[in-house]
């Protein structure tokens, strides 16, 4: 019989007076999180359960499981050392173009790029209604809604599946390389769930997507680590430029383009 010992030294039993299940982890805490992440991180795919149903729902799971106090108190003490953060913080600009807007655009802009996908899947500009932001923290997540299409577009991620992990880890690698970690990691915590559950599917359920999945990790990564600050930047000033201008002016850099929609259709 194989002899664990060495492995599993150091695990000391903890005793608590709970009634329930409890860790140091708000995340585990949470009953609902642990569905979430042992439902969506095993399952196969199927049209019964839509894969864009799964982020709504750990939308909702992270604003009651995240402290959103500490979050703002994090991007207080972030804006008071970062002049251009506080500066963007202390604009608050919104979008406010409709889908009808977009049509004026040539078809190979920015704006003619994005006004295709709408109009091609019947898809508004704003994927969940707008509201107005009561915080730092609601406003920064008002815009990341906004730019997530924009960041599939000049990220060189397609609008597919797999094509997500771009945007996903273009964010998971750009908010730690321009704020500090602890803010990172907070305004990260949504993006790891819903990229990770593509990842673990793809290895448990479609193998034959596997490198393509690590590659478009890769891609959006790198995007992440070269450019400017992806969440603040100003995607409504460009929508008139290529896509190849539209990266110069705003600072995206290290996009390399790949077609992830075979695989996606795979993973499906």
């Amino acid at each position: 019989m194989n002899d664990y010992s060495y492995l599993m030294k150091g695990i000391v039993p903890l005793q608590t007076e709970s009634s329930t299940l409890i860790s140091s982890s708000r995340y585990l805490n949470d009953p609902r999180l642990r569905d979430w992440v042992a439902r969506h991180m095993l399952r196969r795919n199927g049209p019964d359960v839509p894969t864009p149903s799964d982020s709504m729902k750990l939308s909702l799971i992270m604003r009651e499981v995240q402290d959103i106090d500490h979050i703002n108190r994090l991007i207080a003490a972030e804006r008071a050392k970062n002049p251009a953060l506080d500066a963007w913080f202390e604009a608050r600009f919104s979008s406010d173009f409709s889908r009808e807007d977009l049509a004026r655009h040539a078809p190979d802009t920015v704006g003619g790029i994005f006004y295709r996908q709408l109009v091609d899947n019947d898809l508004q500009v704003d994927i969940v209604p707008k509201f107005t932001p009561r915080n730092d923290y609601e406003y920064f997540q008002l815009r990341a809604g906004q730019l997530h299409d924009f960041e599939h577009i000049l990220g060189g991620g397609g609008f597919d599946f797999i094509g997500e992990l771009v945007p996903y880890y273009m964010r998971l690698t750009n908010l730690f390389v321009h704020l500090s970690p602890e803010l990172a990691g907070e305004l990260s915590a949504f993006s790891i769930f819903g990229s990770t559950r593509i990842i673990t599917r793809a290895v448990l359920h479609y193998p034959q997507t596997w490198l393509t999945v690590l590659d478009t990790i890769e891609r959006g990564a790198k995007v992440g680590r070269e450019s400017e600050p992806i969440y603040m930047m100003r995607y409504e000033e460009v929508l008139d430029m290529t896509p190849d201008e539209a990266r110069a002016h705003l600072g995206i850099r290290g996009v390399r383009l790949a077609d992830t929609a075979e695989a996606s259709a795979l993973w499906c």
